[in-house]
């Protein structure tokens, strides 16, 4: 008989919806972007990374075929398979896991703004044409500290951020704004 009484209630309180004031708000999680220090020290352990293979594979391929490995120039061949180690390293590990070592450590992972999955361009631009123009102009990475996003210039160019994996932080959005949203969206398709 008690399940019958509660039956009944909850019925009638999914029936009729709870008088809300228009202008309240709305609460909602989305995960906590990743400041300067947490991917600068995920870098870190990047580079570590990169400098490990670079010496375990490279240095004695090119000892192995009596190849200069002393890096004068830019262009020099060692400089050039180093950068494309550099280069690919990011763009793969970001392709197939969304992070590096260095973020898995930390618990951080790159995630697109736009869409569900990171397409390559997207991956090219971030990973290789981005970290090119920061890593040129190195004050450009500390813009990551100063954005709501915690956005690089690299992350700009591509639509991207990163974030922590297990970490939210709360959000409220006024009512009025969330459907008026909803409903300029709807208009302009």
């Amino acid at each position: 008989m008690t399940d019958h009484v509660n039956n009944e209630s909850a019925e009638r309180a999914a029936a009729t919806p709870p008088a809300r004031p228009e202008n309240d708000t709305i609460l909602f999680y989305e995960r906590k972007p990743a400041g300067f220090w947490m991917r600068f020290w995920a870098y870190l352990i990047d580079l570590l990374a990169i400098s490990a293979v670079s010496s375990i594979l490279v240095r004695p391929l090119f000892a192995l075929f009596g190849w200069e490995t002393a890096e004068t120039v830019w262009y020099a061949p060692y400089a050039i398979v180093t950068a494309f180690v550099f280069y690919g390293y990011f763009v793969l590990m970001t392709k197939f896991f969304a992070q590096t070592l260095g973020k898995m450590v930390f618990g951080l992972r790159v995630v697109s703004l736009k869409t569900e999955r990171l397409s390559w361009s997207t991956l090219l631009f971030r990973e290789w044409i981005g970290r090119f123009i920061s890593a040129t102009i190195l004050p450009l990475y500390w813009i990551v500290g100063f954005t709501a996003l915690k956005q690089g210039v690299h992350d700009f160019i591509a639509d991207t951020t990163v974030v922590h994996e297990d970490a939210y932080r709360k959000q409220q959005m006024a009512r009025k704004r969330l459907e008026g949203s909803r409903l300029q969206e709807s208009e302009s398709i």
